[in-house]
């Protein structure tokens, strides 16, 4: 089923992203470096068109390298999207975005004719932090929960610079709920939109299958099981998640897991690869397909019925006409 989660103002936020996408040059495009493709929003490719998109992969240390290469080599060789690596803790990155803005706008940059770069990315992706982290000052809030920025801000890097900051925005179907899941297991998606217990076991389950030495070292772990369900156990009980005889509290233990999860205490990991989300999306395709032809298969069986009923009430009226003559 996945995991959906859309406020209304974000709503509001696509509203006007698509007012403003006239008059920006670049789109700074904020996305968690262990979900490359899932922390990208669909919605925004198809509102920018053919504005270049710097996709800046944040959160680069608790990223797996050697896949996020993966997505690097990916995207490269694309006129209009230029990827990096990044993290808004470190000044050099911070540093060299004007530089990678230019490469991307040369024919702007000056006072006269500013760079104006629109900020945008899905929740708790790290945007207020690059925007302070850019600016040198605290301008835009912080959060540790997603949506905690809903207003557009302008603002001045330089005399050549200029930034517009968008709301984080989800988009009102996640189609793929594998990608949902990935989305929730590392926080885009509010708390209290989630189950913890089931965002933990589909998290619990990549990382059995992908990162299995990770997941033993971090809890100290012999022998794993193969059912996520029995490793919360496990994982619970080691990290004292009881309640009152000794049995495992599996609420609380899910969020022991997810918070080593999303803090990096596990270690680093990219849940997502270019081949991966290749075949996800051949299967939402087909399974739209399926829906579809059942539902126009429905449809045709409706129609007999409906000229039926139509039939039906046309002898009655037929007979009501008669009765009165």
């Amino acid at each position: 089923m996945g995991v959906q989660w859309y406020p209304g103002h974000m709503n509001k936020a696509r509203r006007e992203i698509e007012e403003v996408m006239t008059q920006v040059d670049i789109v700074i495009e904020v996305l968690d470096a262990r979900i490359p493709d899932s922390s990208q929003n669909p919605m925004l490719n198809t509102l920018r068109g053919d504005v270049p998109v710097l996709r800046l992969l944040n959160k680069k240390d608790l990223a797996d390298k050697a896949r996020l290469d993966l997505w690097l080599a990916h995207w490269r060789g694309s006129e209009t999207i230029l990827a990096h690596p990044f993290s808004t803790l470190d000044k050099s990155d911070v540093a060299k975005i004007s530089q990678w803005v230019k490469q991307m706008v040369p024919h702007r940059g000056s006072a006269e004719k500013p760079i104006r770069a629109m900020i945008a990315g899905i929740p708790n992706v790290g945007k207020s932090s690059l925007m302070n982290a850019l600016l040198g000052r605290r301008v835009a809030k912080v959060g540790d929960e997603p949506a905690v920025t809903k207003a557009q801000q302008k603002l001045k890097v330089t005399e050549g610079f200029q930034l517009l900051d968008t709301p984080g925005i989800l988009w009102p179907k996640i189609e793929n709920p594998d990608a949902s899941y990935r989305l929730a297991v590392t926080g885009a998606v509010r708390d209290t939109a989630i189950d913890y217990e089931d965002v933990a076991l589909a998290g619990l389950k990549f990382f059995i299958a992908d990162y299995l030495d990770a997941l033993t070292t971090r809890y100290k772990l012999k022998d794993v099981p193969s059912d996520a369900y029995e490793t919360l156990k496990v994982i619970g009980s080691k990290r004292g998640a009881l309640r009152s005889g000794g049995k495992v509290d599996m609420h609380k233990a899910a969020e022991v897991f997810l918070n080593d999860v999303r803090t990096g205490a596990i270690g680093p990991y990219v849940m997502e690869t270019p081949e991966m989300i290749a075949h996800e999306e051949r299967l939402v395709e087909e399974a739209k397909a399926k829906k579809e032809a059942e539902r126009l298969a429905r449809l045709a069986a409706a129609v007999p019925q409906r000229q039926q009923a139509n039939n039906q009430e046309y002898r009655r009226q037929q007979q009501q006409h008669e009765d009165k003559e």
